[in-house]
């Protein structure tokens, strides 16, 4: 056995550690790519760099090396006459039909630089600590520091509502309710799906007021859902002014485990003794999707202190927002569906 050989005993860990550590090169190319749009500029045949660099007028180099990089973890691939689109480079344009452009940009948006390095202190004084940082909370401070990362934030979260609300519209049985209000519904992609898929149902898209005079045409005046929708302006941290059969919580309640608990309560009050309380979150317990709900977790804790929750973590908010637990399952392969009711 070489010296080489005593030295290294799993090479495979090496290059594990060694990849991971680096991993920020990845995030950061995916990011330069989206922002040069070249996954947009790159049609169905292959290009080699000089011809997309002159297309999207980038450094013809420098592009190469960024697509070589990229191309290691399967986003583009290298043929013989250029570099060509994969199954997974064609999310990063805006027009396929499971785009993830928007959500690459707001999970590396300049903000999340500044917050990484402070992962350390986080863990070990069991705080994300941005309010004492910056002064105000996350949302607040990034519609009025970082407005366009806000935007971006919008339309990635009706992004990852496209690849998901099908499959919630699905889960969802919503026979028995009349009125249902999305609370910090964004856009109001899933709620618009789910009055298309419930001809009875009158809905109530609310969130904060720059969020929701950007909502789905088809929840504003003139649009084909209009008269079964209102769009209402506010912040469920302080009050939802809305009663309802039913209050629909979708990927929210997912910061410090205080604000999910007066969100959860808000929604107690607004409602009667017989509403019906719907959380869809991405769960870590069993995920298959764990590297994904895990590092999402993590950015969580350092912009809001908040979460992805487990079992135990999701019913104990439950349960101090003086609800109980009625049932839980999944709906998808990352996403679970909690009812909750009264306690009493």
């Amino acid at each position: 056995m070489t010296i080489q050989e005593k030295d290294i005993t799993d090479h495979g860990a090496v290059i594990g550690v060694r990849e991971l550590a680096l991993s920020a090169a990845g995030a950061a190319a995916l990011r330069a790519a989206v922002r040069i749009g070249v996954a947009e500029a790159l049609g169905d045949r292959p290009r080699t760099p000089a011809e997309l660099a002159a297309a999207i007028g980038a450094d013809t180099e420098m592009l190469g090396r960024l697509l070589r990089a990229l191309a290691q973890h399967g986003v583009f691939t290298q043929t013989e006459e250029g570099y060509a689109h994969t199954a997974t480079s064609r999310l990063l344009r805006e027009d396929d039909p499971n785009s993830l452009k928007y959500y690459t940009l707001w999970v590396t948006e300049p903000w999340t630089w500044e917050l990484w390095p402070h992962l350390e202190d986080a863990v070990r004084n069991g705080r994300g600590g941005f309010e004492e940082k910056y002064g105000t909370d996350f949302f607040s401070y990034l519609h009025r520091m970082w407005p366009q990362s806000a935007d971006v934030f919008n339309k990635a979260q009706t992004e990852l509502s496209r690849l998901a609300t099908h499959a919630v519209a699905a889960a969802l049985d919503l026979s028995e309710v009349g009125t249902l209000v999305d609370v910090a519904g964004g856009h109001g992609f899933t709620l618009a799906t789910l009055l298309e898929k419930n001809p009875h149902l009158s809905g109530v898209l609310f969130d904060l007021p720059p969020v929701v005079a950007e909502a789905d045409g088809r929840l504003r005046a003139g649009g084909e859902l209009a008269d079964r929708a209102r769009v209402v302006g506010g912040s469920c941290l302080e009050e939802i002014p809305v009663q309802a059969d039913a209050y629909l919580f979708k990927n929210i309640l997912e910061w410090a485990d205080d604000k999910s608990v007066t969100a959860l309560r808000n929604a107690a009050r607004a409602g009667r003794p017989d509403s019906r309380f719907f959380i869809i979150t991405n769960m870590i317990d069993g995920s298959p999707e764990i590297k994904f709900t895990t590092g999402t977790d993590l950015l969580f804790l350092l912009n809001s202190d908040g979460r992805k929750h487990t079992t135990d973590t999701i019913t104990a908010v439950v349960r101090k927002a003086d609800l109980r637990v009625v049932s839980m399952r999944p709906v998808n392969s990352y996403l679970h569906l909690l009812e909750a009711a009264p306690s009493t």
